[in-house]
Formats: structure tokens, C-alpha cells, sequence
């Protein structure tokens, strides 16, 4: 099987878009990937979302993206997995084409949060979690990672500014970044005096919610056009894991073991180290997320994730460069759409086309994205090709 390489991207700018709908949104980005991509014509259609039927009462997103955009009779599905939902359409993309039974396919990340206010989108970022024994009694995602961000604090005797790090860079790199929501760089004392979500989780360890699309065009290397005019990327490993859905079922609420295993398994498909990766896209949704997905790939030993952000580690120029154009943090969470958000802006790295982010000379990028508290995790290395 020749190289399946990511062809065409596209995407939104991330942020509150009232005036668009989640068909239009999506179209916008579908449109710039097929652009991008040369005109390629798919065959199937993924779409990655994760709170449609419950903010914008839309199910069946395949068929509708599919009839919008203008693909006529072209198989359509819609893949959920909660914050991961966009990375596992991604995944079936991949393997719909190294199956055989594709040639080209479309995945589209897409999330429309603003299409309902107040109480209401919380219930519906609720619906991620075990809606029996954490949901029902008020847990909310955000409260979660509070738990998790202080039980981590005490085991490791971390400060009180212990990540601001993580915000700090995401902020810094979201500057440089057109498509992101906040595109200025805020300095220590600014994290030191925001105010708190849900302590120790304060404004700037928290990601916004966020209206967004981002799609690709995925194909086989010999079928791309003779005149594509772009650098190639492929995908060259996918890897994902679950864990348990509730965080109180787990032996060890701050390990990301499906973290670990989707990066071992996504290392191992690629064929290589872990110090041959050049950047991480981590799924920076709370800055203690970050931190434990730092951990369980195996940049960091257990308890010192967020020091890497504290020395300046993940920065653009450190050992391990993450969120390179803002992370979930400055870009925004568009709930389902991340993880394609994240393949369109490793693929910018690895094309050589980040701007005043760029990496010089990277070949090999990491993304991860998450869902809920790392229940499903799921990585894929990307590769850009001589």
C-alpha cells in the first residue's frame, strides 16, 4: 500500500459565529480542503462532532454536510467520541482508504456551541461524562478537572503558578496564528490574577468553548494530482485507546493510561522514537490535561509534566515545542472539530507554511486528542515526506 497522505486542509477561523449555521460552517472549511487539495473528488464522507443533536437539535450530520456541500450520493457518516470525536473521524478516514474501498475521503470537524447560551451548553458538554454516577450529581467538566488538577498539586508538592506555562505558551504561539480566537500573548502576572473557574482551574487553564470547522482531503500518494503544488504530508501512524468513562472507576486518576497506549501504538505503526518527534499538539482543554498528556506519552516522568511548561520546554524553541499555533487553549475548543483542527495546523508545520510559528526542519509532528478526562484517546504521527 502506497503512503496515504493528507492532500487538501481547511478550516475556520475559530471563535463565536452567530450569524453562520454548523451547515455553513462546515461547508466553509469543506470548500478550502477541496481547494487546497486540487479538486480531488471523495468518495466517503467522515464527519467528527460531538454536541450537534443536543446544541443545534441536528443529527445526521453526513447526509446534511454531504447534500450541502454538493456531493450527491457519496457515503456520509457522523463519528462521536466526545472532545475526541474530530481525531476518530480522522482514524476511519485513514483506514476507509488503506482498506481499499476508498480512494479519496473527506473528514470534517465541525461544532456549533453558540447555537444555545447559559445552562444549557454545560448540560451538553455534560453528556461527555457518566451521566449516571457524575453528571446526574452535578459534576461538571470543568469541576473534573479541578479534582484532578488538585489532587495532582498535592501529590507533587506543585505551586500555586505551578502552569501557568502551558497558558502562557499557548497564548504566545495563538499570537501568531490567524485562525485562533485570542491572538495576544499574556504575560505571568495576568495568569496570577485571573480569576478561578473551579479551584485551582482558573480562566487561563480552562479553553473556550468555540464555534469552528477544519476538514481534510485524505487520499493514496500515487493518486494525487501531477501538478500538487504542496509539500507532502502523511499520515504515517494512528493509534487510540479507551479507559474508563468515569474518573472514580480508575486504579490512578492522574495517569492517562489511553493516552500511553495510543502513543505507543501510534509510534509503533510509524516506526519510530519518541525523540524523533519535532512537536505535540496536546489536547490542552484544561492546562492539567497538558500536563498528564505529557506524562503518558513520555516526555516527562510522572509528576513533572507541568515543569516542562515552568522551564520553558514546550515552547517553540524548547526540547519539546506543543500548541505551536495555540493549542485548544489560544485557538479555541471547538468541542469535536479539535483533533482536525489539529492535523490542519501539524500539516501547516510539517508544509513549512506556520508563519512566524514555524518549526524549522520538522519532519515528524504528534497530535493527541482526548475525550472527556483521556476515556478515549486517540494520536497520530504525521511525517512530512522528502
Amino acid at each position: 500500500m502506497t503512503d496515504i497522505v493528507i492532500a487538501g486542509i481547511g478550516q475556520t477561523e475559530v471563535g463565536e459565529h452567530w450569524e453562520l449555521s454548523l451547515r455553513e460552517l462546515a461547508y466553509r472549511a469543506i470548500k478550502a480542503a477541496t481547494i487546497d487539495g486540487g479538486g480531488l473528488k471523495p468518495q466517503a464522507l467522515f464527519v467528527g462532532n460531538m454536541l450537534a443533536l443536543n446544541l443545534s437539535n441536528q443529527a445526521h450530520l453526513g447526509a446534511l454536510l454531504a447534500d450541502y456541500a454538493g456531493l450527491p450520493g457519496i457515503e456520509a457518516v457522523s463519528v462521536e467520541a466526545a472532545g475526541a470525536s474530530g481525531a476518530a473521524a480522522l482514524r476511519q478516514g485513514y483506514l476507509a482508504i488503506a482498506s481499499g474501498m476508498v480512494d479519496v475521503a473527506l473528514v470534517v470537524g465541525v461544532e456549533k456551541f453558540t447555537d444555545k447560551v447559559g445552562p444549557d451548553v454545560e448540560a451538553a458538554v455534560a453528556t461527555a461524562a457518566d451521566s449516571d454516577y457524575e453528571a446526574m450529581q452535578g459534576l461538571t467538566a470543568t469541576a473534573q478537572a479541578a479534582i484532578i488538577m488538585r489532587r495532582y498539586m498535592y501529590e507533587y508538592s506543585v505551586p500555586a503558578n505551578g502552569f501557568a506555562g502551558f497558558a502562557i505558551t499557548a497564548h504566545a504561539n495563538g499570537a501568531g496564528n490567524p485562525y485562533a480566537m485570542f491572538r495576544k500573548a499574556i504575560k505571568p502576572e495576568a495568569y496570577a490574577r485571573a480569576e478561578m473557574v473551579s479551584e485551582p482551574v482558573n480562566m487561563f487553564d480552562a479553553a473556550p468553548n468555540a464555534d469552528g470547522a477544519a476538514a481534510l482531503l485524505l487520499t493514496r500518494r500515487d493518486l494525487l494530482p501531477k501538478s500538487y503544488p504542496h509539500p507532502l504530508v502523511r499520515i504515517a501512524g494512528l493509534g487510540a485507546a479507551t479507559d474508563t468513562l468515569a474518573l472514580h472507576d480508575r486504579h490512578d486518576p492522574l495517569w492517562f493510561q489511553s493516552a500511553q497506549l495510543s502513543t505507543e501504538r501510534a509510534l509503533k505503526k510509524a516506526g519510530i522514537q519518541l525523540d524523533q518527534l519535532n512537536f505535540f499538539e496536546y489536547h490542552d482543554v484544561f492546562s492539567i490535561y497538558a500536563a498528564l498528556a505529557l506524562e503518558a506519552a513520555g516526555f516527562a516522568e510522572r509528576g513533572q509534566g507541568w515543569s516542562l511548561a515552568a522551564n520553558g520546554a514546550i515552547s517553540l524553541k524548547g526540547r519539546i515545542p506543543c500548541a505551536t499555533l495555540g493549542g485548544l487553549k489560544a485557538r479555541g475548543f471547538p468541542g469535536g472539530a479539535s483533533g482536525v483542527y489539529q492535523a490542519v495546523e501539524a500539516a501547516l508545520q510539517l508544509r513549512g507554511s506556520a508563519g512566524a510559528n514555524q518549526i524549522v526542519g520538522a519532519r515528524y509532528g504528534l497530535i493527541q486528542s482526548l475525550g472527556g478526562p483521556a476515556s478515549t484517546a486517540v494520536s497520530a504521527i504525521l511525517e512530512k515526506v522528502d
